[in-house]
C-alpha cells in the first residue's frame, strides 16, 4: 500500500505518491501535476567520502522522449547527454537546496528526477523541483526543509502562476522563485523589460504561494517523514582554530586578504598555509582540516571587515564599481566583436550572423520550442583564473552562464521579419575575478551593435553581494562583487536589464533565505549600477547599432511570394532552386508562408537570384520582356530557358524581321537573347518573339 496526497495548485491538481515506487532510495515520491509525471528520489551514501572539503551533492534531471511520444532523432535512438534545458533545470534545483544541507556533511547525496510523462500545461521542471524538495524532506538525510518553488508569468500586465503553454507563449515574464517558511532562497528570471517594482511584486506573490505548498509538504512529512540519520561531522576542531590564531593574528590575516590583486592575495594565503603546515607537521589529525580552517579564517576576516568596518578587500566603497573599460572591433574579419573589462574580469564577445536555416534545432520535451534562432555560448578557460587544466568542453557552469546572458538579451533582439538572421554570440573569458556572466551581457550587447544587429535597447548587467550578521537587520549589500566577496559572502544577485526594466535575474545564496528588504535593496542597487554602465561606459564605445552588417557578414534580402508558387521555385526534387543557387552562388531559404530569404556576399548575385525567383513566380502576360538562353533548336523554332526550370518557344517566324529558312541561320545553342512574351500558344506553351522587342 502507498499513501497519496493532493492539493490544488494554480488551478491544477498536484498529487504526491509516497512508498509507491523506488522504495530503496532514502526518499522517493511519484509526482503528478496534471498529466505530468516525474519520479523524484533522494539517496545518500552510508559513509562520508574521504579526502574532500565540500558537501558532495549531485542533481540529475533525466528527460525521456517517450514522455512526449517521441523517438530520439539521429542514428542512435537512445537519449544521450543531458540537454541544455536539463542542465539548467539541475542548476535551478541545486541552488535553493544546497544551502539547506549541513555544511559539515560529507556523505554523497544524489537528487534524481526521471520525467515519465509531460502535460505541456504542467511544467515537468517545476514538478521535479517540488519532487526533489519533498523527497529530501521526507528522507532520513539531514536536510533543513521543506522548501517550495513557484513559476510566475505575466500576461497583459497580470501575474499568472505556473503558466500553461499558451500563457508562456505570450508572457512578458518567466520567473521561478523558491522559498523556505520565512524567506526567499532562489530567484531565476527572464523578462521583457519588466520594471523593478513589478518584479519585486511578482517575487513575493510567488513566495506567498510557496507558503501554501510548504504547509502541504508538512502534512506529508507528518505521516511519512523519516527520522534524520546521524552522521560524521567534518567541522574544524575549535582547538585548531585557537592554534591558528596564535600563529597568525587577525591583523596578519587582514593584511594578507585585503588587496585588489587576486594573484597577490593567493600568494599571501599560500605563504600562511605553508607556515601552518610546517608548524602542525606533527599533528596529522589537524592537517586534514587545515585547508578548511584557513578558508574559514579568511571568510571570518573578510566578513567582519566588510560588515563591521565597511571595508572591502580592494579598498572600494560599498557602492563603488571596479574600474570599467569597453571597446569594439578589436578582432578583424569577424561579423562583430567587443570587449568589456571590470577590474580583473574581462570578457570578449564575438557575434556571427547566418541564414535562418542555421538556427539550432531542438529535440526536447517542450513542443513549443523546436528551434533556437539566437544562441549565446560562454567559455571559461583555466588561464582566465591563472590555473592549468585540460579543456573538456562546457560544464554546467558554462552552460548556465551562457543561458543567463542569452536570456538577458533575447527581449531586445529584432524579429525575424526585421532582421532575418540566425545569431550566435560567443563570450570568451580572458580574465575572471567575479561576475563574468554579467560582463558577458555587456560585451554581447556591444558586439551585437557592432555587427549591425538592430537591437531595441542596450542591455547591461551587474552583480550585488551580501554579508549578514546575527539578525535579519544586520546586513550589508555590496555593489559589483569580486571573486573573494562572492566566495566568502552570502549572495550573488545578478541582474541584467535596459533603461526600461529587467531582462534577467539569477540569484544564488549560501544562507537560509533573504528578506524583502534585502531583495529590494539589491534590485535598486543593480539598477543604479546598470544605468551607470550603460551611459557612462558602453555608450562611449558604441552608442547605437550600426546601420548595416559588416563587409564580412552575409547579406540577406527577404521577398514574399505566393505560397502556392513555392513548388515552382523548388522544382522537382529541388532541381529549380539548386539551379538558381548554382548560377548565382547564394543561399536560399523558403518558409511555408512564402517568405524567401536570399543570402550572399555580392549584391549583384543576390539581385540576380531575386530576378529569377520573380520570373518563376510571375503569371506571364503579353508584353513582358525577358532574357533567355537558347537550349534547343527545332525546325519550327527555338526553345529558350528564361529562368531555371522555365522555358518558352520562339517560332521561326518570330525570330527575324526578314524571312529565314533555317533557325540555325540566326540562333546557336547557348545564345542569350532578349524576347517579348506573346502569351501562350495553342499547346499551352509560353510563346516569345525576338523581332517584336522594342
Amino acid at each position: 500500500m502507498y499513501k497519496s496526497f493532493s492539493m490544488e495548485l494554480a488551478g491544477r491538481t498536484l498529487t504526491v505518491d509516497v512508498d509507491r515506487v523506488a522504495k530503496q532510495a532514502n526518499g522517493a515520491v511519484l509526482m503528478h501535476y496534471g498529466d505530468t509525471t516525474v519520479l523524484s528520489t533522494a539517496t545518500a551514501s552510508e559513509k562520508p567520502r574521504e579526502g574532500i572539503d565540500f558537501f558532495p551533492l549531485s542533481v540529475e534531471y533525466n528527460e525521456r522522449l517517450y514522455s512526449v511520444g517521441k523517438i530520439p532523432g539521429g542514428f542512435n535512438k537512445r537519449e544521450g547527454k543531458a540537454s541544455e534545458n536539463a542542465v539548467l533545470t539541475c542548476r535551478v534545483i541545486d541552488r535553493p537546496m544546497r544551502p539547506l544541507f549541513p555544511k559539515d556533511y560529507r556523505n554523497d547525496v544524489t537528487l534524481e528526477n526521471l520525467v515519465l510523462s509531460v502535460d505541456q500545461d504542467c511544467s515537468p521542471e517545476l514538478t521535479a523541483m517540488l519532487g526533489s524538495a519533498i523527497a529530501a524532506t521526507i528522507s532520513d538525510i539531514p536536510f533543513d526543509g521543506p522548501c517550495a518553488t513557484t513559476q510566475v508569468g505575466m500576461v497583459d500586465g497580470e501575474f499568472v502562476f505556473n503558466p500553461t503553454a499558451a500563457q508562456k507563449e505570450v508572457s512578458d515574464l518567466h520567473l521561478t522563485v523558491a522559498s523556505t517558511r520565512d524567506k526567499v532562497i532562489m530567484i531565476e528570471a527572464g523578462a521583457n523589460e519588466v520594471p523593478e517594482a513589478k518584479m519585486i511584486d511578482a517575487i513575493f506573490a510567488a513566495h506567498a504561494i510557496n507558503q501554501d505548498i510548504i504547509k502541504f509538504i508538512d502534512t506529508i512529512v507528518a505521516e511519512c517523514g523519516k527520522e534524520k540519520h546521524s552522521y560524521t561531522s567534518f567541522a574544524v576542531p575549535e582547538e585548531l582554530f585557537a592554534a591558528i590564531r596564535e600563529l597568525v593574528p587577525a591583523e596578519e590575516m587582514e593584511k594578507a586578504v585585503f588587496t585588489d590583486d587576486k594573484q597577490m592575495r593567493e600568494e599571501n594565503i599560500r605563504t600562511i598555509t605553508d607556515k601552518l603546515e610546517e608548524a602542525f607537521s606533527e599533528k596529522e589529525e589537524w592537517l586534514s582540516f587545515l585547508g578548511e580552517a584557513v578558508y574559514q579564517y579568511q571568510k571570518k576576516t573578510v566578513r567582519k571587515m566588510i560588515l563591521k568596518d565597511h571595508k572591502r578587500p580592494d579598498g572600494r566603497e560599498i557602492t563603488q564599481i571596479r574600474p570599467l573599460a569597453a571597446e569594439v572591433d578589436l578582432i578583424p574579419r569577424v561579423h562583430g566583436s567587443a570587449m568589456f573589462t571590470r577590474g580583473q574580469t574581462q570578457i570578449c564577445t564575438i557575434t556571427t550572423l547566418a541564414p535562418l536555416s542555421e538556427a539550432q534545432r531542438l529535440d526536447g520535451l517542450d513542443e513549443a520550442e523546436t528551434s533556437k534562432r539566437y544562441m549565446h555560448h560562454y567559455n571559461f578557460p583555466s588561464y582566465s583564473v591563472g590555473e592549468t587544466r585540460p579543456s573538456r568542453g562546457p560544464g554546467r557552469r558554462e552552460i548556465g552562464h551562457g543561458a543567463l546572458a542569452e536570456r538577458a538579451l533575447l527581449p531586445v533582439l529584432p524579429g525575424e521579419e526585421e532582421f532575418p538572421y540566425a545569431i550566435r554570440t560567443v563570450s570568451e573569458t580572458f580574465e575572471s575575478n567575479g561576475s563574468t556572466s554579467q560582463a558577458s551581457v555587456c560585451a554581447s550587447t556591444m558586439s551585437l551593435m557592432a555587427a549591425g544587429v538592430p537591437i531595441k535597447r542596450p542591455v547591461a548587467g551587474i552583480s550585488c553581494g551580501l554579508v549578514t550578521g546575527e539578525t535579519d537587520d544586520d546586513y550589508l549589500v555590496l555593489t559589483d562583487i569580486q571573486g573573494l566577496e562572492d566566495f566568502f559572502g552570502d549572495m550573488d544577485f545578478k541582474v541584467a536589464g535596459t533603461d526600461n526594466g529587467i531582462t534577467a535575474i539569477q540569484m544564488d545564496i549560501k544562507i537560509h533565505g533573504l528578506t524583502r528588504a534585502i531583495i529590494e535593496e539589491a534590485i535598486a542597487r543593480t539598477k543604479e549600477a546598470r544605468t551607470f554602465i550603460l551611459h557612462g561606459v558602453m555608450e562611449a564605445a558604441i552608442a547605437s547599432p550600426r546601420a548595416e552588417v559588416g563587409p564580412y557578414a552575409p547579406k540577406i534580402i527577404q521577398i514574399q511570394i505566393d505560397p502556392q508558387k513555392i513548388g515552382d521555385v523548388v522544382g522537382q526534387r529541388g532541381k529549380t532552386i539548386n539551379a538558381i543557387i548554382e548560377q548565382t552562388g547564394v543561399k536560399i531559404d523558403i518558409t511555408d508562408d512564402g517568405a524567401v530569404s536570399i543570402c550572399g556576399t555580392e549584391r549583384a548575385a543576390m539581385d540576380k537570384a531575386i530576378e529569377l525567383i520573380r520570373i518563376i513566380t510571375t503569371d506571364f502576360e503579353a508584353g513582358q520582356i525577358f532574357v533567355g538562353k537558347v537550349v534547343s533548336i527545332k525546325e519550327f523554332g527555338a526553345f529558350l530557358e528564361f529562368a531555371p526550370g522555365k522555358e518558352g518557344m520562339v517560332h521561326i517566324s518570330k525570330i527575324s524581321k526578314q524571312r529565314i529558312n533555317r533557325v540555325e541561320d540566326e540562333l546557336t545553342l547557348g545564345d542569350m537573347v532578349k524576347v517579348v512574351c506573346l502569351g501562350k500558344d495553342k499547346m499551352g506553351r509560353i510563346s516569345f518573339s525576338i523581332k517584336d522587342v522594342k
